[in-house]
């Protein structure tokens, strides 16, 4: 079949690798510019250079036998490695998160910064709706690897039941914080967590493979994020970085950059499925937030989807 998933995060991309493998014909679109996700590292030009932040997910585990096969290859490619600071199980992508995402998406036909806003039916083939334009080619399936709330939208006209279960697994949002400092802060820890604002915050520098000055991801408590999700960005630096400064106990000098981003849709919710397909439309459904809020389970879930296509 030729197939077109729409989303080329580790989710979609796990999918595609399962289809091509099994003589498959698979395209993938994704409204960002380059791979990554939640897993989307963000770079940013400095008087000292580019300085690179892990802005989505900070570290993922293994748990699953599967997926721990397929992190040992990443760690023998040199694309992920294990990072102790945030315990015995996290990895990370080196020399950035997106990496693992990124070694993945090369060897497929992914078309970046398109934005797929609906579906049309044209007699028994599939063709996908673009901001600008309806994308030429046509496809015997769909897959839909986005996050809950931008799937639900989308399956709605079609498969309602799927739609549903979309749109009842609420994502929580996020609002990241990414400081730089031309001169190390001299904190001892490299990792708070658990604050009511604040619910993680990592010296990013810190991380394997990364280089240039000291660097800070820090990431607001779903609460805090939902409170002031509709705040502008200066004002969430501001705050943000205050509270920092007071739960490590430093005055923070001037950085070199205080940017803010906000995620709507960070941390996924679940259902009790893997993975959805309607083999009489062919339509499919995967992502994290069908089995929980993990990295382990965006790649569990488009393995899942695509044992279901070809089954």
């Amino acid at each position: 079949m030729k197939i077109a998933i729409i989303g080329s995060g580790l989710s979609g991309l796990a999918c595609a690798n399962q289809l091509v493998a099994a003589g498959h014909q698979v395209s993938l679109f994704d409204k960002a510019r380059g791979p990554g996700g939640r897993m989307s590292t963000r770079r940013i030009e400095t008087t000292a250079g580019d300085i690179s932040f892990d802005h989505g997910a900070q570290y993922f585990t293994a748990r699953d036998p599967d997926f721990q096969m397929i992190v040992d290859k990443w760690g023998d490619k040199g694309v992920a490695s294990r990072w102790p600071a945030a315990g015995t199980e996290a990895w990370v992508g080196v020399p950035s998160m997106n990496a693992p995402v990124k070694a993945l998406a090369t060897g497929h036909d992914v078309t970046w910064a398109t934005r797929i806003e609906k579906l049309l039916k044209r007699e028994n083939s599939w063709q996908l709706q673009g901001s600008t334009a309806a994308i030429d080619a046509l496809f015997d399936a769909v897959v839909f690897a986005i996050p809950a709330e931008q799937a639900a939208d989308l399956l709605k006209p079609w498969q309602p039941t799927f739609a549903a279960t979309a749109a009842a697994t609420v994502s929580e949002p996020c609002w990241t914080l990414m400081l730089a400092f031309e001169k190390s802060l001299g904190l001892e820890k490299p990792i708070f967590r658990d604050d009511p604002v604040i619910g993680w915050a990592a010296r990013n520098s810190d991380k394997p493979g990364r280089k240039g000055p000291e660097s800070w991801v820090i990431q607001a408590s779903p609460t805090w994020s939902t409170d002031h999700l509709e705040d502008n960005q200066d004002q969430v630096v501001t705050n943000l970085s205050d509270r920092f400064a007071e739960i490590s106990g430093t005055r923070l000098p001037e950085p070199l950059i205080a940017s803010a981003h906000r995620w709507r849709y960070a941390r996924s919710g679940r259902t009790q499925y893997s993975a959805l397909y309607d083999d009489d439309l062919k339509i499919g459904v995967c992502g994290d937030w069908m089995l929980g809020p993990r990295v382990e389970c965006a790649w569990l879930s488009g393995t899942a989807l695509a044992k279901m296509i070809l089954d």
